[in-house]
């Protein structure tokens, strides 16, 4: 079993940490975080847990060999550097830090000192994220033509970090999984900040890549409705995925094929006009054995650390994210 400390159990930390407990190849042995009321909550589910207020105390305490950051992200870069100098294999929320030159510091240094530093870009580890890459990949949808996606909601609206940084990462890992981590030509934003001066609460990314393909990112903490969806529009087939509806992956049959015309060359010809075929066939909803996207992401990093797995969000994966993140900011 690989040994756990788990360092912030606020928003995001009590999944971590219920996660962790179930996994049978883990075993938490300390976490901190310094409200004492999220301590209390740690001993009442886990009694036997050392609890302290200081990172620190997780990150030298010596029966722990790997640790689980679950904080704010300003402080991602240096707790997973401490952890790293600790001789301790790594897990950190999304983004894995704020700049490019910080990711490129901790990839070295993990390679330095032989540990797994990796990202927690849950959706990666998502059935249905793989089931539209699985459809890429197979060739079933085509040549990638645009990606767009909606991350909505009112609320929760956060004080150290605009929406970009708090949703966008969600939805730019998902495009950056699907197409191979392909490093963009040109990152554009558009954002307000309506409600907290200096804070943007709605933000339009739009990304361009090399070969022709589109990126859109729609997010927002001010919107009347709640929405978590992903357009794909191929060559051949289109595809939807709907992380709020029952079934998350809808694959279309549709789309638009220029017809041959007559004449000498059989191929299109010369004709002022074009012609079209509509395509508009069914609609499947795949069926997709789901597991929690959380419990996929914790047992691949522990395959990373016992078996030296390649890490799917290791820090490559984060430079990419980290790439148009800032790009889109600067």
């Amino acid at each position: 079993m690989v040994n756990v400390g788990l360092v912030g159990v606020g928003y995001w930390g009590p999944n971590l940490l219920r996660n962790l407990m179930a996994n049978a190849r883990a075993r938490v042995v300390a976490v901190a975080d310094v409200d004492q009321a999220r301590r209390d909550f740690v001993q009442s589910v886990a009694p036997d847990v050392t609890v302290t207020p200081d990172a620190q105390g997780v990150m030298h305490h010596e029966g722990v060999e790997a640790v689980v950051i679950a904080t704010p992200a300003a402080s991602h870069y240096e707790l997973v550097t401490s952890a790293l100098n600790n001789d301790k294999h790594v897990l950190v929320e999304k983004p894995m830090a704020r700049s490019l030159a910080e990711v490129d510091r901790i990839a070295a240094l993990a390679t330095e000192v032989g540990k797994v530093a990796m990202a927690g870009h849950t959706f990666v580890y998502n059935d249905a994220v793989r089931y539209m890459r699985d459809l890429i990949t197979s060739g079933e949808v085509g040549e990638i033509r645009y990606i767009y996606s909606q991350r909505l909601n009112l609320g929760r609206i956060r004080p150290d970090v605009d929406a970009l940084w708090n949703f966008a990462p969600h939805d730019v890992s998902i495009i950056q999984y699907l197409l191979d981590g392909k490093a963009p030509r040109s990152v554009r934003r558009m954002g307000m900040d309506y409600v907290q001066a200096g804070i943007d609460d709605v933000v339009f990314l739009h990304v361009e890549y090399p070969d022709g393909v589109m990126a859109h990112v729609h997010v927002s903490w001010l919107d009347p409705n709640k929405v978590r969806r992903l357009t794909l529009v191929g060559s051949q087939k289109m595809v939807v995925y709907d992380d709020i509806a029952e079934h998350k992956i809808a694959v279309y049959d549709k789309g638009v094929d220029r017809m041959a015309t007559l004449g000498s060359g059989m191929d299109y010809d010369e004709s002022a006009v074009a012609q079209f075929r509509y395509r508009s066939g069914d609609v499947v909803l795949p069926r997709i054995d789901f597991r929690e996207p959380l419990a996929n992401e914790i047992d691949h990093w522990i395959d990373c650390i016992q078996h030296g797995q390649t890490c799917l969000t290791g820090p490559e994966h984060a430079r990419s994210v980290i790439q148009i993140l800032e790009a889109a900011t600067g």
